[in-house]
């Protein structure tokens, strides 16, 4: 895995992976930004929702749930003092479906917290306190 990032002025810069996809990231304006992208601690916590979700969604099918929608909310608290690293993080899932099991759901949950998602237990392993939420919605 390899991703370059560019300047391009002030606090501005985009970043480029393997497969060429690009994201913005620009600081915030008090340091000169012009909100033109995310700030990068934005970008980690996007990230973590991604790697979650992608997990979430792919064990459920896996256990035949009916899941017609699926929504990840991440909610984070930064240390004041400078390195302002993440201390804790709520990781809420919306999951909407048929006779949707809650205990495959929380299985899912626990499954990609324990096993399967490497940003999250990265995270974990330098201290930061995640918790996990989940509601489930009944399709229409």
């Amino acid at each position: 895995m390899q991703v370059t990032v560019d300047w391009q002025e002030n606090v501005h810069f985009v970043a480029t992976n393997d497969s060429g996809h690009k994201v913005a990231m620009d600081g915030p304006p008090g340091q000169g930004g012009e909100d033109r992208g995310s700030r990068p601690m934005e970008l980690m916590l996007m990230g973590l929702g991604g790697c979650t979700a992608f997990d979430v969604v792919d064990i459920l099918r896996k256990s035949r749930q009916q899941v017609a929608g699926f929504s990840v909310a991440l909610s984070a608290t930064r240390a004041d003092a400078i390195p302002a690293v993440f201390e804790t993080i709520n990781i809420h899932f919306q999951i909407t479906g048929k006779a949707l099991d809650a205990a495959k759901v929380q299985r899912a949950i626990d499954l990609t917290a324990e096993k399967y998602c490497s940003a999250s237990i990265m995270l974990e392993k330098a201290g930061v306190m995640i918790s996990h939420s989940f509601e489930l919605l009944e399709e229409s």
